[in-house]
């Protein structure tokens, strides 16, 4: 499940865990960049928020050890929880390469969006995180990014993608159009 910051992508997975377990299915929901964050604290990065900022080999070796701990999991149901591309400093790099899809093996895509002006509001809210300074211009190319590189990756994998409009208010609507497409 993919989603630039601020489509509700937290909120929408909480729900859909209730739902998965209501059909007596164990799941496991695990965040890519979480993992990624724990292995690169062990080595000195003090804040989420710079992983980013790394440089890409060191980007791609934390992919690489992170989809290796993913691809081990047992789970009937695993949820990775992460980002299509990452702003990085030379560009968007893609946040599920080939050499992590290839070990991953995804069945499906899930791709969460929501109006650029809902997303926009939200991140204002969100005092959480370190984030770059956004506009609505920059949301709408992040919301195409991601598009492309979710498209890429059902081309790669050849596994479907399902595209979800996390509307404001309308979050079981979403929830139901997301249980729907992993076959509950």
């Amino acid at each position: 499940m993919t989603g630039i910051p601020g489509v509700g992508k937290t909120t929408l997975l909480s729900k859909i865990v209730e739902v998965i377990k209501s059909h007596d299915k164990s799941v496991n929901v695990l965040s890519f960049g979480t993992l990624m964050f724990e292995i690169a604290k062990e080595n000195g990065l003090k804040d989420r928020d710079g992983l980013r900022k790394l440089p890409l080999k060191e980007q791609q070796s934390l992919q690489k050890i992170v989809a290796e701990k993913i691809a081990a999991t047992n789970e009937q149901i695993v949820i990775i929880d992460t980002h299509a591309f990452i702003n990085s400093p030379e560009g968007y790099y893609p946040g599920l390469p080939e050499h992590v899809l290839k070990i991953i093996k995804p069945t499906n895509f899930v791709s969460i969006s929501a109006k650029p002006e809902e997303i926009y509001n939200r991140r204002m809210k969100d005092n959480t995180r370190n984030r770059d300074n956004i506009t609505l211009i920059n949301i709408k190319k992040e919301l195409e990014y991601q598009t492309g590189m979710i498209s890429a990756c059902a081309v790669i994998t050849g596994s479907p993608v399902r595209y979800i409009l996390n509307d404001e208010g309308k979050v079981d609507e979403a929830v139901d159009k997301i249980i729907t497409s992993i076959g509950l």
